[in-house]
């Protein structure tokens, strides 16, 4: 996801990935203790996303402001 892509959706799509995004990490977080997790750079993908969707959700709370 980059930047570009998070500007363009609505705040109800941000919320909306948000948790899903967080959902995603913490079943990745719960596959190192039950098994083998494949690809390891997921972690710092999925916290890289969720970095940019809560820095472009507090944006645009701040603008409302």
């Amino acid at each position: 996801m980059t930047g570009k892509e998070v500007k363009a959706m609505r705040d109800e799509e941000i919320k909306l990935e948000l948790a899903k995004l967080r959902n995603d990490l913490y079943d990745l977080r719960s596959q190192t203790v039950t098994e083998k997790v494949e690809d390891t750079s997921k972690f710092g993908k999925v916290r890289k996303d969720i970095a940019r969707l809560l820095t472009e959700q507090r944006k645009r709370l701040l603008a409302k402001a």
